[in-house]
């Protein structure tokens, strides 16, 4: 079984990587982003509790996350393994994927970062966001505090999962397919 973490700035390639990775090594892509939106569109216990935290502009607290992990993972148990997109943010969020994980006699197998230059990545969110319609992408200086946002969050995982020897930078420059080889690349090495 093979349980990633899938890491990367806004605009430097997670959703499409995602996909690839998902087919090539039949995984479940777990995106926490699609959760949220999943269990407070239909009104889930769990969604209507994560809303009224959101409602408040409190946020949602790790365990009700972590809840919402389990639920899918449980909804899986054929996977081959999980793709973790978005989660964890933070070292506890970390310690109690690991600890859920740990359960069911799982681990992550690895961290892959996709890393491109911040002009590089503004230009391809400035430009997506001609056609998304996300308000987060049309707009240098909000692109550029979600970069920093990024920054400050994601080092502590770094050093958490370099620690565990999990953590593998991917230059995230260049055509899709080179991309994707180099995530294959290292995937393969874990497997």
């Amino acid at each position: 079984m093979i349980n990633l973490i899938l890491f990367g700035k806004p605009g430097a390639g997670k959703g499409t990587q995602a996909a690839f990775l998902k087919k090539r090594y039949e995984l479940v892509h777990i995106s926490t982003g699609d959760l949220f939106r999943n269990h407070i569109q239909n009104k889930t216990d769990l969604g209507t509790l994560a809303q009224s935290y959101m409602d408040k502009g409190d946020l949602v607290p790790d365990q009700v996350t972590i809840n919402m992990l389990e639920q899918e993972v449980a909804q899986n148990p054929a996977a081959k393994g999980f793709i973790f997109d978005g989660f964890p943010r933070t070292t506890a969020q970390a310690q109690a994927l690991d600890g859920f994980l740990r359960s069911l006699n799982m681990q992550i197998s690895g961290t892959l970062a996709l890393e491109a230059d911040d002009d590089l990545l503004v230009g391809r969110l400035l430009k997506r966001g001609e056609t998304s319609g996300r308000t987060d992408d049309q707009d240098e200086a909000k692109i550029r505090n979600r970069f920093e946002e990024y920054n400050t969050k994601t080092a502590p995982l770094k050093d958490y999962y370099q620690a565990q020897n999990k953590f593998f930078t991917i230059d995230g420059v260049g055509e899709i397919s080179e991309i994707t080889a180099r995530l294959e690349a290292v995937v393969d090495q874990l497997k």
